[in-house]
């Protein structure tokens, strides 16, 4: 029975994560594909640009919970954390590989604030706090969510233990999977900024028009 418990947190984990808030907000409100438009990211940033700030901030919320849905799903479950675990990143996989979608998806940053919610809620906050400071002062949004992601699992390892510095090295392993796998993600459109320095809705403002 526990090994089915643990397959079902994964299961679980991976439909929540499919989803497709941004989707399903942008078709009802435009009446438009948000991946066709844009920087073609399912998520609430471009759905913010592209369609509306309410509507952005809606979605970037539910991607939010998608994540911290399936952490907290997998704990009632009371799987082993390697399983917590692998349900959060399925919840990962199903934001940015979507069955509900064509497979064609984001690439679930909030999903991700919302997994460290649950497992490492201080060395989030501390983690959004300074995303918060290149975003507002530079306008580069996946600039300053690269910048925070890389720090946080160093401040897992310095919040998150009885005493600083003792934090679970089993989560900031963990936090250092979800690193490489967003850093992976992102490769192409890093490369298209160093190499032509534009795509300024991947990392700038985004002064785009609005789908009308």
């Amino acid at each position: 029975m526990s090994v089915a418990l643990d397959v079902l947190s994964i299961v679980i984990g991976y439909l929540l994560g499919s989803i497709p808030t941004a989707y399903i907000v942008s078709r009802k409100k435009k009446g438009i594909d948000i991946r066709q438009v844009g920087s073609g990211n399912m998520g609430g940033a471009n759905v913010m640009r592209q369609v509306g700030r309410r509507e952005g901030a809606l979605v970037g919320i539910a991607d939010l919970a998608k994540g911290a849905a399936a952490v907290l799903v997998a704990q009632a479950l009371n799987v082993p954390e390697l399983w917590v675990f692998g349900a959060g990143f399925a919840a990962l996989l199903g934001h940015n590989f979507p069955v509900f979608a064509g497979f064609r998806g984001g690439r679930g940053s909030a999903a991700i604030i919302g997994i460290f919610f649950v497992l490492a809620p201080k060395a989030m906050a501390v983690t959004l706090v300074l995303v918060a400071i290149p975003f507002f002062t530079t306008r580069k949004f996946m600039a300053a969510l690269l910048i925070g992601f890389g720090l946080l699992p160093l401040f897992i390892w310095i919040l998150e233990g009885p005493r600083p510095f003792e934090g679970s090295l089993d989560l900031v392993r963990y936090a250092l999977l979800i690193d490489l796998f967003m850093l992976a993600r992102n490769l192409p459109d890093l490369r298209k900024v160093v190499s032509t320095g534009v795509a300024k809705d991947i990392v700038g403002d985004g002064q785009e028009k609005k789908v009308k």
